[in-house]
Parts: C-alpha cells; structure tokens; sequence
C-alpha cells in the first residue's frame, strides 16, 4: 500500500505552507532567476530520473517565454539542500520572479504538471 501511494504522488507538484516563505536569490543558485519563473532542479551524479527531468524542464522553459531551467548538483550544495528539505532526487521547485517557491515536485514531474504550477507561479 506505502508503495502505491508513493508511486501515485511521485513528480506530482504541490505546495506546502512552509514553502511559501522559502525565497532564494540569484546569488544562491549561481544563475539569473527568470524574468517571469525559475524551474530549479536538484540532481544528483548517477540519478536517471534527473536526465529524464532536466530534459522535460529544458523542454518546458524554451516553450514559456521569461522560464528560466537551473539544474544544482545536490551533493555540492548541501546548505541548499537541507534549508530546502530536499530529501531525494529529483526534487524541482518552481519559484516565481522573485524567487519565492510556489510549487514543489519530488521524483520526475509530468510535462503537464510542470506547466500547471508555472501557472500559479506566473500568475502568483
């Protein structure tokens, strides 16, 4: 049953309450945050589902004007990683021109998915 209902929620995005508040800066992720959104990936060296997501994401942000894709190696930004709670890989948050998270997906998220939470993002 725990296996179901993990494979049921997986790369489904949604937002917590603490997410909200968690806002990061262009200066934290090494890149320019985009104009309108930001998709922020956490990847890891030997994650195939990370390939698969950074494709999906790429993909996306070249289809969403002002969509910026940042992919951060997990493992060298531990800081990052445990500020964030990102306690697997793929972990992408979907952060709005400012920075703040809207949206949160853990596991490889659906091109459909993505596009809805950067709705709420754009729209935030």
């Amino acid at each position: 049953m725990a296996g179901l209902l993990h494979h049921w929620r997986d790369g489904r995005t949604r937002m917590r309450e603490k997410d909200g508040a968690q806002r990061l800066t262009a200066a934290e992720i090494g890149e320019p945050l985009g104009a309108r959104a930001t998709l922020l990936q956490f990847s890891s060296a030997f994650c195939a589902p990370c390939r698969a997501t950074r494709r999906t994401l790429s993909e996306v942000a070249a289809m969403v004007g002002g969509v910026a894709h940042v992919e951060i190696d997990a493992e060298a930004h531990l800081d990052l990683v445990r500020r964030l709670a990102v306690v697997r890989t793929p972990t992408v948050l979907v952060l709005d021109a400012h920075g703040a998270v809207a949206r949160r997906a853990v596991g490889q998220p659906r091109k459909a998915d993505v596009i809805a939470a950067l709705g709420t993002a754009v729209d935030a």
